[in-house]
């Protein structure tokens, strides 16, 4: 059974996954900080001095009162739209890259015809001479 779960583990589409989760991870860290300290001023600018982080209402009086924050709801579905958009152009760029390693294949293939449409006509003519 341990030597199953090595198997499991040492498979290509579960490194794969690994390193995509800590990347993922790492990615997270940034483009928060891109949300919150350079987009949400500029947001802030335009919105009077708004910070969305900040908006909710309290559920109850005193300080220990629960929070309703739609501000960080919002913040997230900031940061999300932000992280879909860079992994969309990150795969339509890793696309292209093996389109374009690809296709020098095709062309490989390509170079070599066999022969021509000419050439197996005279080969048809020459055969049917020979017979006659």
């Amino acid at each position: 059974m341990i030597q199953e779960f090595k198997d499991f583990i040492a498979k290509g589409n579960v490194m794969d996954m690994a390193v995509g989760i800590i990347i993922g991870a790492a990615f997270t860290a940034i483009v928060t900080s891109l949300v919150d300290d350079l987009i949400n001023p500029i947001i802030s600018l335009f919105t009077g001095g708004l910070d969305f982080s900040g908006l909710g209402y309290s559920l109850g009086e005193g300080e220990g009162a629960a929070m309703f924050a739609y501000g960080n709801f919002i913040m997230a579905v900031i940061n999300f739209l932000i992280i879909a958009w860079v992994v969309f152009l990150l795969v339509k760029m890793v696309n292209r890259v093996k389109e374009a390693a690809e296709a020098p294949k095709e062309e490989e293939a390509a170079e070599d015809p066999g022969p021509s449409e000419k050439d197996i006509l005279l080969e048809i003519r020459d055969a049917l001479q020979k017979q006659a």
